[in-house]
């Protein structure tokens, strides 16, 4: 067992650094690796079964963290995008994959599970893809996380109609209804579970201040819920998912994931290694058209039905690309089902071989194609673009926001409580989108362009908020405005101290520094905890502050010489010390004693 340990983490080690340097992400990387060393490569492991039935465990663990992200109210704001785009992908793919089957003389039966089973795409392959690449936030990554959802939701129903298809499930005289029973009570069984057990259960744990003690939990539960819907013939997954929803509102959500993330990454390229090593290259090399062939073919048809379903719902072309080739695989959910297929008599041992060898070169195909497309064909498609924005309709406000993320919303809030009119700009349609859905007002442009600010009514407007988090779009929008509304005032948030140098440059008339003013409130907080006087606290954050809004603005002329600026940041610190020096003693912490530990937070 040592030596197969050692051959997995080796392989793991040489082929996944290559793969990403190449682009094409972590998953393709554990997919050769498992070729590589496995029954087709160099035989270093040979027990493929055993392999992938610890590695299972690492799918598990990710729905598990999947249902930690998604509170319930999240997933009640994407319900028409669940229904909608996983609904029309998964039904649609399995009917034409279906009819595709049928025509190459399999029947009906085996068709169909094959279409449903080839439908289903792979978590653990594309949210990964995804996140490596930070697009999990835009809309392409959105769809993608609802279709996988609902494809989660439906597999349980999908391995319940494998038996009615192949003619040996039950009758309607004859229904299993204690099986059916079982199910339905295990599913409620977690679900009160999760709601009055678990949160005590972990605050009990958590009092006791072993760690260690906290991630056996943690782990326990995970495998827990899965055993349980495993023992009564539902989807493992299933039980994870539910027990990771079910706590998403918990205070310890953050410290749940942080204990399973470790152990979900590893396992889960193992499971990848493990489905490496399952295919079956001797039948490659037998039936190399209709492998290949059938390969294209799935993931062509895949690709293709996303893609239309992205432009009925009216996304981008870079989108449409990144949605269709991110789902084009099949699942590894799809090997379950077509074991379940097999044990009926619905599919025979040579489709079950070939069926995997196509779903393994899915999935290595598919981050092949989506490297390549965000390589060559993404760039130039957000170049050539031209995004339809909206018309703005009141032209007459006082204030236009530009960007209205977590920062521009909290402005705009304060503004409507004191009855102060705004237009709200902002670039992303999927903020856009879920801003609407709250009741928001907001618009979808891009405020660096001087004919969307003469629309929203810069030419008249008093203040011009810009609240995007980009620099360079934030300096962009400061000139445009600059240029053609010189009379319209201009507020900035600047990142940080260079930003703001940058727009100091650019003549704003005034500037925030994200985090500068919420982190001398928390230091005033942590100063009182540490046994300073609130007084005496409050005064010596107001002498730092000043001082460091004055050194701001004299490094303003120096900002671009680095050997200066390093000079007069010592030379500022020097005068900040002395500055605390003459200010009296009563900013000194005194740390010589044992500090209380409060019993909870404090406002």
């Amino acid at each position: 067992m040592l030596a197969t340990i050692v051959a997995l983490l080796a392989a793991a080690v040489i082929a996944v650094p290559l793969t990403r340097r190449g682009g094409f992400g972590s998953v393709l990387g554990y997919l050769l690796a498992g070729v590589a060393i496995g029954p087709a490569g160099l035989r270093l492991v040979t027990d493929v079964h055993e392999i992938a039935e610890i590695a299972s465990l690492g799918v598990v663990m990710l729905l598990f963290l999947i249902g930690l992200e998604l509170r319930p109210k999240r997933l009640w704001v994407m319900r028409r995008t669940v229904l909608g785009l996983g609904a029309g992908q998964v039904l649609a793919t399995t009917v034409l994959l279906a009819l595709a089957i049928h025509a190459i003389g399999l029947p009906w039966a085996g068709a169909f599970v094959l279409g449903a089973g080839l439908a289903m795409s792979s978590t653990a392959i594309v949210l990964p893809m995804l996140a490596e690449r930070g697009l999990m936030q835009t809309r392409a990554g959105r769809d993608g996380f609802a279709v996988l959802l609902f494809q989660d939701m439906a597999f349980i129903p999908l391995v319940a109609l494998v038996p009615l298809l192949a003619g040996t499930g039950p009758t309607p005289d004859h229904v299993p209804w204690g099986a059916v029973l079982a199910g339905i009570g295990t599913i409620a069984a977690i679900l009160i579970g999760g709601r009055f057990l678990m949160q005590p259960l972990f605050r009990a744990v958590s009092t006791l201040r072993t760690p260690e003690l906290f991630t056996v939990t943690a782990l326990l539960v995970v495998a827990g819920t899965a055993f349980l819907c495993e023992a009564v013939g539902l989807s493992a997954s299933l039980g994870a998912f539910m027990a990771g929803v079910l706590l998403s509102e918990s205070e310890y959500r953050h410290e749940l994931e942080a204990n399973i993330a470790p152990f979900e990454g590893l396992l889960l390229g193992f499971f990848f290694i493990s489905v490496g090593m399952s295919a079956d290259l001797s039948l490659l090399l037998a039936q190399p058209a209709l492998l290949i062939g059938g390969t294209i073919a799935l993931v062509a048809i895949k690709a293709i039905v996303c893609g239309v379903l992205a432009s009925v719902m009216r996304r981008h072309a870079a989108d449409r690309i990144r949605f269709g080739l991110s789902l084009s695989q099949a699942s590894e959910f799809s090997f379950v089902l077509f074991a379940a297929a097999m044990a009926t008599g619905a599919l025979t041992a040579d489709q079950l071989a070939a069926t995997t060898l196509i779903v393994a070169a899915s999935m290595i195909l598919t981050p092949i194609l989506f490297a390549g497309a965000e390589r060559f064909v993404i760039p130039r498609l957000l170049k050539t673009e031209e995004p339809v924005f909206d018309q703005v309709e009141d032209d007459s406000v006082p204030v236009i926001i530009a960007g209205f993320g977590r920062f521009g919303q909290i402005v705009g809030r304060v503004l409507h409580m004191h009855g102060i009119a705004f237009t709200a700009l902002e670039r992303d349609p999927g903020q856009v989108e879920v801003i609407r859905r709250f009741g928001g007002k907001v618009y979808f442009g891009d405020p660096t362009r001087a004919e969307l600010l003469r629309a929203a009514g810069a030419a008249d407007a008093r203040l011009l908020v810009v609240a995007l988090d980009d620099m360079e779009a934030t300096l962009r929008v400061v000139e445009t405005a600059r240029r053609h509304f010189p009379g319209l005032r201009v507020l900035a948030r600047a990142r940080n101290r260079r930003h703001a140098h940058l727009l100091m440059d650019r003549a704003v008339d005034g500037l925030v520094r994200d985090t500068f003013h919420s982190s001398l409130r928390l230091v005033t907080m942590g100063l009182v905890e540490l046994g300073v006087s609130r007084a005496a606290a409050e005064r010596g954050v107001a002498l730092f502050e000043a001082h460091d809004e004055r050194m701001l603005a004299e490094t303003h002329a120096i900002y671009r010489d680095e050997k200066q600026l390093v000079q007069s940041a010592q030379q500022a610190a020097a005068e900040l010390e002395s500055l605390f020096e003459a200010d009296g003693p009563a900013n000194t912490v005194i740390l010589d004693r044992e500090i209380p530990v409060p019993d909870g937070p404090r406002l």
